[in-house]
């Protein structure tokens, strides 16, 4: 199922969001895609910090089309006026198409050249009643054309994030290698070349983003017990995690969402 606040720290401050599953024949391309709209009164702005998921982006909108990469911080987005984005969270298969160096993206987003890709989905999304949903199939149809078949070295890469990722995922990079059936130094490869990052690295970023869900949707949540579950060796190293990226630690997040 589509989780549609997960990486987002403050959910109750989105303007209108949607996350919707891509089509079949592009699911091996895409995870989701997620579509912000807004119409804010004149002077005000709407911030939002998020945890980006270990991932590469190709985003549309109004102005142009961007691709960004994985993120190692919080990332804050500030919105005002009106408008719309159509962003792609795309699997590793996807990335080689669109970039030859995911590492090269870490932290950073440029303008990507795509004006098919810009035109009809800015044309779907002027329309009226399912926009959203005739924007996504003529960006993942933009996607399938783009990408072609995915090959073994694309369904190699995608169970690489799902292994990182997925239900039951692996909670050390050791034991994602195992479950791979490859090297540690073969799955650091494959995480640099369609991610940027080291398999480390998304597995921190996996927990931050459960950490911080868990402290929203149960507040009461005893944080030494929420540290084991995730794999943490103690409280401490939850702690000491979680304000690196997120800025604060856990106690200190939940006392904002309440407040």
């Amino acid at each position: 199922m589509v989780d549609r606040t997960r990486g987002v720290l403050y959910p109750a401050r989105l303007p209108s969001f949607h996350r919707l599953p891509p089509p079949a024949h592009a699911a091996a391309l895409v995870s989701w895609f997620w579509i912000p709209e807004w119409s804010l009164p004149d002077g005000e702005v709407s911030r939002q910090e998020i945890v980006s998921y270990p991932a590469v982006n190709l985003v549309v909108a109004s102005d142009g089309v961007s691709i960004s990469g994985a993120t190692t911080r919080v990332s804050t987005r500030a919105l005002w006026g009106a408008g719309w984005a159509v962003g792609a969270l795309l699997r590793p298969a996807a990335v080689p198409a669109l970039t030859d160096d995911a590492a090269e993206l870490v932290d950073a987003e440029r303008a990507f050249d795509a004006p098919d890709l810009l035109a009809a989905v800015t044309t779907a999304m002027r329309s009226a009643d399912g926009r959203r949903e005739r924007a996504v199939a003529v960006f993942a149809a933009w996607l399938a054309q783009r990408v072609g078949s995915v090959g073994a070295a694309g369904r190699q890469a995608n169970a690489m994030l799902d292994v990182l990722l997925g239900e039951g995922a692996a909670l050390t990079p050791e034991e994602a290698a195992t479950r791979l059936a490859v090297s540690v130094r073969t799955l650091q490869r494959l995480t640099h070349r369609t991610v940027g990052l080291s398999p480390g690295a998304i597995i921190r970023r996996r927990r931050l983003q459960e950490a911080a869900q868990r402290l929203r949707e149960e507040p009461e949540t005893d944080l030494t017990a929420l540290a084991a579950t995730l794999g943490y060796a103690d409280h401490a190293h939850l702690t000491r995690d979680f304000a690196a990226v997120l800025g604060l630690p856990p106690r200190d997040y939940r006392a904002r969402l309440s407040g």
